[in-house]
């Protein structure tokens, strides 16, 4: 590409794939050049200064509706599934559009500041008011310059379970929400919940919307929805639109089911969704000594070459009382529950909230090559394994070519004798 004047350059920056030094060049709302040295000059011109720039990070599985409601109406004393399913239904009663708006805003200015500029939120439509899908499509529409934001439907009663639960579904599809969701091992018995999924995916199909489950969370080695999904998904042609969230009943399976199971799912093109800090949380409640983890196969999964990301799913909410929108957070947790400390394997965390659920997703423009959308993430290390070690500070976050936030660099002002003035906790 010819020198010519462009908006900004980033200078000397890592990338994710390892390469070092490179620059990337925008105009308006695109990235149009990456490489070593551009000889290119940006109106404005950042040193990364050798620092890791990254695609913006990807949650694919989160709870907008009741983010941020910790403590409403009661605190959570067991931090137990059950108790936080019991909360939301206190809760549901007194909600108001109002307040579900600000929180979820709220919470998405935290998302932008963490560098976190896509959301796929599930949102509960068992509430005949469908007040939370009403509230969420508003937000939708206010952070879309900013932030993308995916709505499954979710009915979270069950589908068969909750007498208007469908039908309150496809009115939430028809209002503009994007994905068709389920929750299947919540239904009374087994057969309803294989049922339950092959009224989703046939509407789905007939749709043609993608599918985002809640599928196995539970302990129970028997719960086996994910084997309905997978085949329903290859019989109605929906491979590469659908995904099953959390499968923590994959953690206790045993082996021979599961080595058919994968080549299943890897045949279906069904993705899986782990969320770490909710599922070592949640999983295992009812072990004494050995205690199951309770997060999914993700190794095995990503082995069997099925698309594994992670999602934060829930932030100060009746599930749990922890979180800031932090998605590398996510990946620590993540990396450590499933052993994953190689370091092919530490940069496939990385991926999990970053290329693969915007691929999950179906991101338009994701990316940092020519023609995606320059939408970055500057951050204060080096390396993907660096970043997700420190939990790295976001210095600078772009969307569509315009910076959103920026941080400064984290550090610590030392008064000992003998030794340096202050420490970054870098090597």
């Amino acid at each position: 590409m010819n020198a010519v004047n462009v908006d900004v350059v980033i200078r000397n920056a890592s990338l994710p794939d390892g390469r070092r030094g490179i620059d990337i060049a925008v105009q308006g709302e695109r990235i149009v050049d990456v490489g070593p040295a551009l000889a290119l000059r940006g109106a404005r011109e950042i040193d990364a200064g050798g620092d890791l720039v990254a695609p913006p990070f990807v949650d694919a599985h989160f709870h907008m509706d009741a983010t941020l409601s910790y403590g409403l109406p009661r605190v959570n004393q067991s931090g137990t599934l059950l108790e936080g399913i019991a909360l939301w239904g206190e809760l549901k009663p007194h909600l108001t559009q109002e307040a579900l708006v600000e929180r979820a805003l709220r919470y998405c200015d935290w998302a932008v500041a963490r560098g976190l500029l896509a959301i796929r939120t599930h949102v509960d439509v068992c509430d005949d008011r469908l007040l939370a899908v009403e509230a969420l499509l508003e937000v939708k529409r206010k952070v879309a310059p900013y932030l993308d934001m995916q709505l499954v439907a979710f009915p979270q009663d069950g589908l068969l379970r909750s007498p208007t639960a469908l039908a309150n579904l496809k009115r939430a599809i028809a209002m503009g929400v994007d994905v068709v969701g389920g929750i299947p091992h919540f239904e009374r018995t087994m057969a309803d919940g294989a049922e339950s999924v092959r009224i989703l995916c046939a509407f789905a199909a007939d749709q043609g919307l993608r599918v985002d489950m809640h599928c196995d969370e539970s302990d129970d080695p028997l719960s086996r929805h994910i084997e309905t999904l997978a085949s329903e998904t290859h019989r109605l042609g929906l491979h590469g639109r659908v995904a099953g969230s959390h499968l923590t009943s994959m953690h206790s399976m045993d082996n021979y089911y599961v080595s058919k199971l994968l080549p299943l799912m890897r045949e279906a093109g069904v993705a899986a969704i782990a969320n770490p800090l909710i599922n070592i949380t949640l999983q295992g409640r009812h072990d004494t000594y050995p205690k199951r983890r309770g997060m999914t196969r993700v190794p095995e999964l990503l082995a069997a070459g099925i698309d594994v990301a992670f999602g934060h799913d829930c932030v100060m909410d009746p599930w749990y009382s922890l979180g800031s929108g932090d998605m590398l957070e996510v990946a620590h947790m993540g990396l450590h529950v499933a052993q994953m400390t190689g370091q092919d394997a530490m940069r496939a965390c990385f991926t999990a909230v970053t290329d693969t659920p915007a691929r999950i997703l179906g991101l338009d423009g994701y990316g940092l090559a020519p023609g995606c959308y320059a939408d970055l993430v500057w951050l204060d290390a080096a390396s993907p394994v660096e970043a997700i070690r420190l939990r790295a500070a976001r210095r600078m976050v772009m969307r569509r070519g315009q910076v959103v936030s920026e941080m400064p660099r984290t550090g610590a002002t030392l008064h000992l004798p003998g030794r340096p003035a202050g420490v970054d906790f870098r090597l």
